[in-house]
C-alpha cells in the first residue's frame, strides 16, 4: 500500500512532453491496466495517441508518484450538419493500490473543467457499461442510445460492435451546444478519430 500524502497536485503536459520518469509511471499503469500483447510494447514509454488529436496528458501526482492518468484528445466533428470543437477521455487509469480513495473521480472531474475552459463545445467519450456510474459522479452524464463511430471514414469502428458493451458520455459546454442536445441522443455520431485511437 502507498502512504498518499492529502496534497495531491494534477499537472498537465501535452503527452510528447510529459517529463520520462513520470512517463515511464504512466506507461505501466497503462500496462497493468491494458496488457500489451508485445513484450516490445510493454517496455516502451513513447506517446500512445494519434499526434493528430493533440493529446493533453493530465496526471495526479502526490511525492513523484503517479497515482492517476489520462489524455484528453480533440478534434473537430461533423453532427446534424455542423462543425463542433470536441474532445474525449482516454487511457483512465488510477493506481491499483491507490484505488478507492477518490483519485480517478478528481481526475475526471478536472479534467471536464479543463476542457470546457480550454474552450471545447462538446465533450464525448465511450466506457463500458459498468463504469457508467463512475463517470457521472464526476459530472459526466450518458447520451442515450448514442453510438460513436471512431476510426476512418474507409474503415469504421462503431462503440456498438457486438463484442461492446458501451456506453456514450457527455458534457456540453456552451450555450449552443446544449440547445443541440437533443441531436446527438439515439444517434449515430462521426468521430472517425483515425488509425491509432480507433475509439476514445
Amino acid at each position: 500500500m502507498i502512504p498518499v500524502p492529502a496534497e495531491a497536485t494534477v499537472l498537465t503536459y501535452p503527452e510528447e512532453a510529459v517529463p520520462a520518469a513520470l512517463r515511464r509511471q504512466v506507461r505501466a499503469l497503462q500496462e497493468d491496466a491494458w496488457p500489451s500483447s508485445d513484450p516490445a510494447d510493454a517496455l516502451s514509454d513513447a506517446p500512445v495517441h494519434d499526434p493528430a488529436l493533440c493529446p493533453l496528458s493530465m496526471l495526479l501526482v502526490a511525492d513523484g508518484t503517479v497515482l492517476a492518468a489520462l489524455d484528453v484528445l480533440t478534434k473537430e466533428i461533423t453532427h446534424a450538419g455542423r462543425r463542433w470543437a470536441a474532445g474525449g477521455l482516454s487511457t483512465v487509469v488510477t493506481r491499483r493500490e491507490a484505488r478507492g480513495r477518490g483519485h480517478g473521480r478528481r481526475l475526471v472531474r478536472t479534467a471536464r473543467e479543463a476542457m470546457a475552459e480550454a474552450g471545447l463545445e462538446i465533450g464525448l467519450f465511450t466506457c463500458d457499461r459498468p463504469l457508467q456510474a463512475f463517470y457521472e459522479s464526476a459530472g459526466w452524464r450518458r447520451l442515450p442510445g448514442t453510438v460513436l463511430v471512431g476510426g476512418t471514414p474507409e474503415s469504421p469502428f462503431p462503440s456498438d460492435w457486438s463484442p461492446f458493451d458501451k456506453v456514450t458520455m457527455a458534457c456540453f459546454f456552451t450555450p449552443d451546444s446544449r440547445a443541440a442536445e437533443p441531436s446527438f441522443h439515439d444517434s449515430r455520431i462521426a468521430l472517425h478519430s483515425g488509425r491509432i485511437d480507433k475509439l476514445w
